[in-house]
């Protein structure tokens, strides 16, 4: 994590590099969003052409973009090899989350995510730019993925240890479905709904905090999944503040439930 205060100390760093990411469920206007504020010098990262796969019922929403479309991204958002990256949204993390999974995942080394997003820069008095920035000179970052561990569903199936699914609670108990083909959740998994790593201000919760939260669901191995594999990245981020690895199962519930051989458990 990085906060507002801390940079905005590192932002005379030439080599830092900020990226924009603000993506949610249903909000298609990312890039707008961009062009009317954001933290001066970032670069505005699309999460579904950019972080992800085109989507399939057989991979899921999200699926992990292949390595060569991700280096050629990253490159086009000038990371070069050793270059500190700040990651930010407006909503507490969800989407930053899943750029710092994938580059920490592609072996950047130096990534962080700033606590509390864009309005949090803002509240520390941090300033906005509006409009585009120019674009940047393009990198030489290399992408050398499986820096960070993942299952596939077949994994998650049988997992031993502590599989966390990071929806909200109803959709976990299979009360709604408003996206996917069936409700409820993988058999085995607890629900640990992704919004209860935040604070009431939209920051991560304090070490002690989600030690303790984390703590509660038992010992283990640890694997982490949602509906897409992009808040499930937060829930990877905050286990990791806690002091615990965890992995991820990118194609989560929007796999799962699409695939008519895997069972569906229901309520809690």
């Amino acid at each position: 994590m990085i906060s507002p205060e801390e940079l905005r100390e590192a932002l005379p760093d030439k080599r830092l590099r900020l990226l924009d990411v603000r993506w949610a469920l249903g909000d298609p206007d990312g890039p707008q969003h961009y062009l009317a504020g954001h933290v001066p010098g970032a670069v505005f990262v699309d999460l579904e052409t950019e972080l992800a796969a085109p989507p399939s019922p057989a991979r899921g929403r999200h699926p992990l973009p292949e390595p060569a479309q991700l280096e050629k991204c990253a490159r086009s958002w000038g990371l070069c090899e050793g270059d500190p990256v700040v990651v930010y949204d407006a909503t507490g993390g969800m989407a930053a989350a899943r750029a710092w999974w994938l580059l920490r995942w592609a072996g950047v080394a130096d990534v962080r995510i700033l606590d509390g997003g864009l309005p949090a820069w803002i509240d520390a008095g941090g300033s906005v730019a509006t409009g585009a920035e120019p674009d940047p000179e393009p990198g030489d970052v290399e992408v050398r993925p499986g820096h960070l561990p993942v299952i596939d569903a077949d994994a998650a199936a049988r997992w031993k240890g502590v599989l966390l699914d990071a929806r909200a609670s109803e959709r976990f108990r299979g009360d709604v479905e408003p996206i996917d083909p069936r409700a409820g959740h993988i058999p085995g998994a607890l629900s640990a709904p992704t919004a209860d790593n935040l604070d009431a201000d939209g920051r991560f919760r304090a070490v002690a905090e989600l030690r303790d939260r984390f703590a509660d669901f038992g010992s283990g191995p640890v694997a982490v999944y949602c509906g897409s594999g992009v808040t499930a990245a937060h829930q990877v981020a905050a286990l990791a503040i806690a002091g615990v690895e965890a992995a991820l199962y990118p194609g989560s519930w929007s796999q799962w439930s699409n695939d008519p051989k895997r069972p569906v458990a229901t309520g809690n």
